[in-house]
């Protein structure tokens, strides 16, 4: 059986997540995968149907962007996604060693047609839409949208989607950070769309646009590291369900079930909010926008 506690390196510091020991166990019958696993039916560990046998292939972006990836290496174990990478392998029986990472561009991750990964993760909200195309795991993060400047930009002290309204601001193209944009905000102008972060970031130093929109973890390390005085305008309104991260998979993909079972697991055992504390920073410092 797979240990349910690692130890995560951050910056030469070891943080023991056996810490999680006192956490109430995963229900026996958490789901139907679940059950299978302990079975060996449906999860054998470290035998699962991969793409390479023994195996477990795991796709993201290039860059790969901090506080999500640390020093743009997925298979480092550093930062948010990676750890909750390393930690979903080794639930489905795949040591770091066993771990191949591959670098998937974020649209073609999420379109229709067979697979290069065997799961992806980089950000993905789970939507309807990209539903008809792919599978997601349950969810491993909440997130919020959230709009960035630099001082002295005319939407620095934006208060309010009004105060937007008239501004030039851009996304990544395919993300729910440009749907947050054209559906939310409804800017007068039409919005900019990138290819990546990096271009959004490129353009907003130079003034092309008055703000970009990224997920609020992204908009603090932006704005903290990257960014000379940069600023978190505010947090997007969260409208109906909220929105939620999850790992993505071929359409009907057989380890779908089991995926999503380890990502339950690192929920329910506090592993998740343990690595969220660790890589993520907290929403203080971001207003609520109205």
């Amino acid at each position: 059986m797979v240990s349910r506690f690692t130890l995560i390196t951050t910056g030469g510091a070891v943080l023991a997540l056996a810490a999680l020991a006192g956490c109430s166990p995963v229900e026996e019958n958490a789901s139907p995968a679940a059950s299978a696993s302990a079975s060996g039916d449906v999860c054998p560990a470290g035998a699962l149907a991969t793409k390479t046998a023994g195996k477990l292939t795991i796709g993201t972006d290039t860059p790969a962007y901090e506080p999500w990836y640390s020093d743009n290496d997925p298979k480092n174990g550093k930062g948010f996604e990676s750890a909750v990478a390393y930690q979903v392998a080794q639930r489905l029986g795949y040591s770091q060693d066993n771990v191949i990472w591959t670098s998937v561009t974020f649209n073609n991750a999420i379109a229709p047609g067979p697979k290069a990964y065997d799961f992806d993760i980089n950000q993905f909200s789970i939507t309807p839409e990209r539903r008809n195309a792919v599978d997601f795991s349950s969810p491993y993060y909440l997130v919020r949208q959230t709009v960035i400047t630099t001082k002295g930009s005319k939407i620095a002290g934006a208060k309010s989607l009004a105060d937007l309204r008239s501004a030039k601001l851009g996304a990544q193209v395919g993300t729910t950070s440009y749907q947050a944009v054209t559906d939310l905000i409804k800017p007068s102008t039409k919005p900019s769309v990138f290819n990546n972060n990096d271009d959004a970031k490129a353009a907003l130093v130079n003034g092309t646009v008055d703000g970009i929109v990224v997920d609020l973890p992204t908009a603090f390390y932006m704005t903290g590291a990257e960014l000379d005085n940069g600023v978190i305008v505010g947090q997007l309104p969260q409208v109906g369900v909220p929105e939620q991260f999850g790992l993505v998979l071929d359409k009907g993909s057989a380890l779908t079930g089991c995926v999503s079972t380890a990502v339950d697991q690192l929920r329910q055992d506090g592993t998740l909010a343990v690595l969220e504390k660790t890589w993520l920073a907290g929403s203080s410092g971001a207003p609520e926008l109205q």
